[in-house]
């Protein structure tokens, strides 16, 4: 599935479908999977896989499957299974009757260990997690065989069978591939198939009391699901001798082949769901769905696109090499989905109070304002103005530095969509001098925001009607962490959290038609940035909203620079 109007980038994993397709191999059949662990909330890293396995599929006239690896019921929840879902979905994505679980299969993993028990493939082991540790050996030294592992076939299915019945405690036993010790690839000495863990599982509940190892079950589950191309993250490239052998020494009807692509490293967060799991449960943000973090539920509520993550996606590519991509495309891609969307609004966040003196008391001008100048089949809207209007406060300086072209005293600008006005004085508060209001005069033969003797202002600022302003609370997320490699050192990467990474404003003062705004809508503040209603905390009598992302675009400064 790729956007309307573009060609998907090709790279080595459609090479090697492309050259499946042209020798006839798998029957023409291009199979994918997205299979996630429902251990916590997809994030911005699962997107690309996501991306990647659906769009490779759709695009060949394949299928891609949504299943869950759900063999470790001690850190799965009901709650991750939805979530990740309901991410897919909003992505774009549709995995149509093609729901599946890797607990669908026990029983005929289950059966599958026991064929390899019967080959002479695999045995019971009697040593703990310490003792196997001890005896796997390390990258220079050989590990040392287990002194279970010439158990007979009848002995390892009656210790494999009781096990299955939970005549053992956790620990006692697990069952082994019978490999290579001496291996030079860890993965492959002597590896875990089987564990005992007394855990009620979220779907089989208590039927079982021993659960396949994630390598056992994902190469089986591909292959009973006919799975053509398995494509995962660099980290499984060891990995993938344990898959081909099991499959091999089974002698499967369907093997898939295994392909490993770089995952997503983004500066200036983390990515591994144990450290995101922390900062939820250590209480460094809201939750899963803090619109600083790099899920995609937190994205969301930021008011991130699925269109701008997926276009994100296809910008970052398929590689086989580990990168660093910097956070500012991400946020480039979104400003440029949102400048052809987003409605224009005006929003004053650090508000000061203008009186326009001669302007008439009591009255009221509904003044035309642009939608979206990027999409003029957008429309207008009208806008109130009023002799008191709130103004940023940073717009006026009462000793101006160069080049500062907004308002100072005796200067003149223009207010967006209205008039040019005069700052004449200003008022400070008696006990802290700080400037508290303004006043001014407009000049009636400017509305509209032109002046027909043609004189020229420098500066255009935005305002908001006092009588007709909502109150609102406004959040602008920064980075979560201040290195953009929080986990590269040896340091805890807890220490290197952003504690600026959120700044709350209030009161912030917007324009009416904000009143009715919806969480599945896009804003743009009229030289603030881009917002979008807070989706858990805005209420119709409190408004909350997040900046997106800022105007200020740095990374096409970098493109256009290396142009």
């Amino acid at each position: 599935m790729t956007q309307e109007g573009t060609t998907p980038a090709f790279n080595f994993i459609r090479a090697i479908i492309a050259d499946d397709l042209k020798k006839g191999k798998n029957a023409g059949r291009v199979v994918t999977r997205f299979p996630p662990e429902p251990n916590g909330y997809l994030h911005i890293g699962h997107a690309k896989s996501i991306c990647l396995n659906f769009t490779l599929a759709a695009d060949n006239k394949g299928v891609c499957h949504l299943r869950y690896d759900d063999t470790n019921p001690e850190k799965e929840e009901v709650e991750y299974i939805k979530s990740i879902q309901r991410d897919v979905k909003w992505l774009g994505f549709d995995w149509g009757k093609h729901l599946y679980y890797a607990s669908d299969y026990f029983e005929k993993l289950y059966n599958c260990a026991v064929e390899l028990i019967k080959r002479g493939k695999a045995y019971v082991c009697s040593l703990n997690a310490d003792e196997i540790r001890d005896y796997r050996g390390t990258l220079t030294e050989a590990g040392k065989e287990s002194p279970y592992r010439d158990r007979s076939v009848k002995e390892n299915l009656d210790l494999f069978h009781r096990m299955r019945k939970g005549e053992f405690p956790d620990g006692a036993y697990v069952l082994r591939a019978k490999i290579d010790m001496a291996s030079g690839n860890l993965n492959m000495r002597d590896p875990a198939l089987y564990r005992i863990k007394r855990i009620a599982h979220h779907r089989t509940k208590d039927a079982w009391c021993i659960y396949p190892m994630y390598d056992f079950a994902h190469c089986l589950s591909d292959s009973i699901e006919g799975i053509t191309h398995s494509i995962c993250t660099l980290e499984f490239e060891d990995h993938r001798p344990l898959y081909d052998w099991i499959l091999d020494e089974l002698q499967v009807e369907r093997h898939p082949q295994q392909i490993e692509f770089a995952r997503l490293n983004i500066s200036y967060t983390v990515l591994s769901k144990r450290k995101l799991l922390a900062l939820v449960n250590e209480g460094h943000v809201g939750g899963w769905d803090d619109p600083r973090m790099p899920t995609l539920s937190g994205l969301r509520r930021r008011g991130y696109t699925p269109e701008a993550i997926r276009d994100f996606c296809e910008r970052i590519g398929v590689a086989k090499r580990e990168s660093l991509v910097d956070t500012a495309l991400l946020a480039h891609c979104l400003r440029e989905d949102l400048n052809k969307r987003a409605l224009r609004v005006m929003g004053v966040l650090r508000p000061l109070r203008v009186v326009i003196d001669n302007y008439p008391e009591g009255q009221i001008e509904e003044l035309d304002a642009i939608n979206n100048p990027e999409d003029l089949n957008m429309g207008t809207r009208k806008v109130p103005f009023s002799r008191v209007i709130y103004i940023e406060r940073e717009d006026f300086r009462e000793d101006p530095p160069q080049k500062f072209f907004r308002l100072a005293p005796g200067r003149e600008v223009r207010l967006r969509y209205a008039y040019f006005i005069t700052c004449v004085n200003c008022v400070k508060d008696e006990k802290t001098g700080e400037i508290i209001e303004l006043h001014c005069t407009y000049d009636p033969a400017t509305k509209g925001g032109d002046a027909p003797d043609g004189r020229k202002v420098k500066g255009t600022i935005h305002w908001v009607s006092v009588l007709h302003a909502l109150k609102a609370e406004v959040r602008l997320c920064e980075h979560l962490f201040t290195q953009p490699i929080p986990d590269e050192e040896e340091a805890d990467f807890r220490s290197h959290l952003n504690q600026n990474s959120i700044q709350v404003l209030k009161p912030c003062y917007l324009e009416p038609s904000l009143q009715s705004a919806k969480s599945d809508a896009y804003y743009q503040f009229e030289r603030q940035g881009y917002f979008c209603v807070d989706s858990v905390d805005s209420k119709s009598n409190a408004l909350v909203f997040n900046r997106s992302v800022s105007l200020r675009d740095t990374w096409a400064k970098i493109e256009k620079k290396g142009k």
